[in-house]
Parts: C-alpha cells; structure tokens; sequence
C-alpha cells in the first residue's frame, strides 16, 4: 500500500466521534485566530490585488471573501483569498514541527467548501482536525531537509488544504490518497523569497487553491502517480533529500496515538515568525527580572539548538522584515518587557530604542543541557553595563497547544486584530461568539454573514 493511500485509508476510517474534545475545541480556535489575522490583513496590498484579480475574474458563486460585501465566487478562489488575506497579517499559527502555517488554509478552505456545500460547523472542525494531521505527517520527514534545500513550508500548508478539502468532499480513501498526490506535484514555493517579500502570502494563497482543485479533481475521477510521496525523486525525496521508504515509515508511525492540532499546533498571540516567539518572550521576562531598562543594556544574548547566527533581515523598515527579524523580536521584548499586536505598528518598527537594541544582540553557544526540550524555545542572557545579567529560558512559546491554549488569549487577539476590518464592536463581538461556538452550528450561513 502507498504512503498516501495508508493515510487516507486511516483518516477515512475516523469518525467524528473519534476525534478528542481537545482537538475540535483547538479547530474551533484555529478558526477564530485565522478570522482575526485575515481581519488586519484586510487592508494589506499583496491580500487587495488578489482579492481584486478573483472579483475581476468571476464565476460560480460558491462561497464568500471574508471581510467583503461582494458577490460569492469559486470556491478554490475564495480559498486562496481568503488564505492569503491571513497569512498577508503575519499572525496566524504554526505547527512547531516544521514552522508551516496550517490553520490559514484549513480554515480558508473548510468555511469555503462549507458554504458550497451547507456542511455544519461541526464538519468545518472535523476538517481542520484531519487536515492538520495530514500536514503534520507529511511534512514531519522532509523537516529540515526541505528548508536546507530553499523550499517553503507551502508544501506543508497545500497537504493541510487538501486532507482539508477532501474530508469536507467525504472523499473516499482512494480519492483522498489521491487529492494528497495531486496536490503533491502541484506545489513549490521558495523561502527565500518568502522571508524577504509578499511572496509568502502568495505560497499561501496557491496551497489553499492546490488543495481545493486537488480534492475536487480527485472526487471526478482525476489520477496520478499514487506512490508520489515515496518513490525515486518524489516528494520525500525531491523536497527533503530524504529516502523515500524511510520517510513513508516517519510519516504513517503511530497513527491515532495522537493528534497533531492538539501536541504540535501553535497559535500566534503576537505578530510575526513564530521561531522568534519565544526570543521576544524570553528577552522580556529577563528584562524584567533584571529591572533593565534600554539604556541599562550592553548586550542581549539568544541561544537555541542548532542556532548559529541570526537571520533575515537585521533592522526591519516594514511588518515583512519585521515578521524575519530574529534580532527584531529580542531588541523589541527587552526595550518594552514585552512584545504584543503593537510590534506590527510601523511607528513601533521604526521605533528608534528597539533599533539601538538590536546593535547589540549575539547569538550565543547553543545549549546542550536539555536540548531537545527547545520547541522553537530560547535562552535570552541580558548583560548590563555595570555587569549584572539576567537569564531566561522559553523552551516552547506562548499559544503553544502543548502547554494548554486558553480561550482568553484567543479572545485577546481576536479583539485586538478584528476591528480592522471594519467590523462595528457588536459584529466583532457577534461573530467571536459564532466562532467559538462553530460545532454547534447547522450550517456556516451566521458566522459568514458576520463577516460581511
């Protein structure tokens, strides 16, 4: 049997009964959170001309853009609008495995197929739980590999979009088998461009719509290469420089022990690239335990297994360097104790203190104490002028699944990052609760409707 058809076989033979309490309440999450960052992406010009090629384009009208009184469109392109309108804002999540952005096309693409289809709330979850899982395994084996060799985590996020999209289609598991190999030859996507420019919102945007075309050409009958994932020069091995038979093993060990939205899943309560989380949080909780304030710094130290000198861009002028700049996040948490929605303001990017700062970060010797506890953790050590230092540790950041999400923090941000949209307050707070309340829904006509 095939890596793909293994999977599939797997997740087809789940039913919602099956699924944790956990991991729909973390779907139902993973929704809100993904509104929020496509509500202050709305205003992003990468999200607008996209937005406005698909209006020009027209079509069937399956399902609406969020954030817009429009007419409906194709569903593949309401997904790659609305994917790519969150991902634009920077504030989405991230599976901590391999730093892919899952939640935006799931979510895009589940609400999307919904609305087509006048599947339930509930379903929307199922969906995102299941297509999380999908990109979780998938991804899992070519990880770090496909980075080393320049590619995007794009491919992780086009997996999630089509576990997502055949679930919601109630493919069978030849079908979904082959909704993950189509898509597998559909998508690309280079860092280096996307840590550098908008073209990362646009990865995102094409791995919703890959999913979506993938499981729709698979329900009509549509075949490939099911053994893609495996074979000579597939995609273990053409994206992560990996043996395709021994990355099949990683990819479908432990099926069911758990779930990937529930340990691996993380969401982003501050803006940015989720690796440097934890740098901002751990700047900050040294900062403060050593009383710094800016002028008291001499240097700002980040430890990290496996991290050897910082990356992107060193002083960002703009909410794409800032969402790269490693230095960025430590200058700015130990200027402000803290680092919060604000740090995408473009005063706050330009804020001179945070700049100073940044001329005076290292990156230190890596830890090998507890090494593989780091889950895109660091240790941050402040030294001051007159010699006193201060250290904190962050092995896994805030938001993260694993140390318990809360709510509150969703609620936060979804506050904080929905007004602007335009929403008037009881919108924000009409379609928060619609949110939060999704598995109960009949259908996704109210929480839509709130968006318009």
């Amino acid at each position: 049997m095939t890596v793909a058809r293994a999977l599939a076989t797997f997740l087809t033979g789940v039913s919602t009964a099956d699924l944790p309490a956990q991991a729909m309440d973390h779907a139902a999450m993973v929704v809100a959170s993904t509104l929020a960052s496509a509500a202050f992406g709305t205003g992003i010009q990468s999200a607008r001309i996209v937005r406005e090629m698909s209006r020009e384009q027209g079509g069937r009208p399956d399902a609406s853009i969020w954030f817009d009184a429009g007419t409906k469109l194709p569903v593949a392109q309401v997904a790659r609008v609305n994917a790519m309108t969150s991902d634009a804002a920077a504030s989405d999540d991230s599976d901590l495995r391999n730093i892919v952005h899952a939640g935006t096309p799931l979510t895009a693409v589940s609400l999307a197929m919904a609305e087509r289809l006048g599947a339930s709330g509930e379903e929307v979850l199922d969906a995102i739980v299941i297509g999380y899982e999908v990109a979780g395994r998938l991804s899992e084996p070519i990880t770090p590999g496909f980075r080393n060799r320049g590619f995007h985590g794009c491919l992780g996020a086009a997996m999630a979009a089509a576990g997502a999209g055949a679930r919601m289609l109630k493919l069978n598991a030849e079908e979904m088998a082959q909704t993950i190999a189509i898509t597998a030859v559909s998508i690309g996507g280079l860092a280096t461009a996307a840590d550098t420019s908008v073209a990362r919102e646009y990865h995102a945007g094409l791995a919703a719509m890959h999913g979506v075309n993938a499981a729709l050409a698979a329900q009509r009958g549509f075949k490939v290469e099911e053994r893609i994932l495996e074979t000579y020069q597939g995609f273990f091995e053409a994206f992560g420089g990996v043996d395709g038979t021994e990355a099949g093993k990683i990819a479908l060990a432990g099926l069911g022990e758990s779930w990937d939205i529930v340990t691996d899943m993380a969401i982003k309560l501050v803006p940015g690239g989720h690796p440097y989380h934890a740098f901002a949080e751990a700047a900050a909780k040294a900062a403060r335990a050593g009383g710094f304030a800016p002028d008291d710094i001499a240097t700002i130290e980040v430890a990290r297994p496996g991290l050897t000198k910082l990356s992107g861009p060193l002083h960002p002028v703009d909410l794409i360097d800032m969402a790269h700049s490693p230095a960025n996040f430590l200058a700015a948490g130990a200027a402000d104790w803290g680092f919060g929605w604000i740090n995408a303001n473009p005063e706050k990017i330009a804020d001179p203190v945070v700049h100073r700062l940044i001329d005076k970060v290292r990156v230190g010797p890596q830890p090998t104490e507890h090494a593989a506890l780091y889950r895109q953790g660091a240790t941050v050590t402040i030294t001051a002028i007159d010699g006193r230092f201060a250290r904190s540790t962050v092995l896994l950041p805030h938001g993260s699944g694993a140390l318990g999400l809360d709510w509150a923090d969703i609620e936060a941000k979804y506050r904080a990052l929905v007004p602007a949209s335009g929403l008037q307050p009881a919108a924000v707070e009409a379609s928060l609760t619609a949110a939060r309340t999704l598995r109960q829904a009949p259908n996704v006509a109210a929480l839509i409707g709130l968006l318009q």
